[in-house]
């Protein structure tokens, strides 16, 4: 890996996307290293919003409405676009969600780790709340001792590195494009073309659940209503 090219999409999540970006932006990077917010179709007046706040913090932001005509959402489009720009760089693609906080550490952290194993696929940070406790999507992981677990479980992509072996591994032009989230099925290819995905507990940051998409709040507050939105509207593919 020579460098990390480190990515948030977001669709007008803009008070917890800038969250993410002050975080960013203060996190302590010993690599070479560049930070894309991909906005995907935020209403105009959200988009000006993070542009004018992108440009106070000196993150640059790519419109998505300026690079394909597909209707929101584009995360597969924006896999596809970063993994090429990744392996014409040999960088190493982080994805930190919009819901997310970093700590100054977590992304050196996940650097380093992927670079003290060689055969690694995925290095993922924990998620955990305001009080430090574990939380989903890594509820399988409250049991789990140790610095770092060599993880047969999917990684989310809540704060992962993906590394140019798995890059390389794996064509993201085969994923599905019926599905919206890919996290589980990149883990699996990890794995299957030989790669190991490390979950890092030492590198924990905060996650607030789908503080980007409100409507998933429903799963906690009115399962039957989220789970009859996701099938009925197709929200929510994995």
């Amino acid at each position: 890996m020579k460098q990390l090219l480190i990515i948030t999409p977001v669709k007008d999540s803009i008070d917890s996307t800038v969250g993410t970006m002050e975080a960013i932006v203060a996190a302590r990077l010993d690599m070479p290293h560049r930070y894309v917010v991909f906005n995907d179709r935020s209403t105009p007046e959200n988009t000006r919003r993070l542009h004018r706040e992108a440009k106070r913090l000196g993150v640059e932001v790519v419109d998505l409405a300026d690079l394909t005509d597909h209707p929101s959402p584009n995360y597969l489009f924006v896999l596809r676009h970063v993994q090429r720009q990744a392996l014409a760089d040999d960088a190493a693609i982080a994805i930190v969600e919009s819901d997310v906080t970093v700590r100054p550490d977590t992304l050196q952290g996940l650097w380093d780790g992927a670079m003290a194993h060689p055969d690694c696929g995925i290095a993922a940070s924990v998620t955990v709340d305001e009080d430090g406790r574990i939380n989903y999507p890594y509820d399988y992981a409250r049991k789990m001792q140790g610095d770092v677990v060599d993880c047969r479980k999917h990684c989310s992509f809540c704060c992962s590195l993906l590394t140019p072996a798995l890059l390389k591994a794996y064509d993201f032009g085969k994923l599905d494009a019926s599905k919206n989230w890919f996290d589980v099925t990149i883990s699996h290819e990890s794995l299957a073309a030989g790669l190991h995905n490390y979950l890092f507990l030492s590198l924990p940051v905060l996650h607030r659940p789908h503080a980007s998409r409100p409507w998933k709040q429903l799963k906690y507050k009115n399962p039957l209503l989220y789970y009859w939105r996701k099938w009925t509207k197709g929200f929510d593919k994995i």
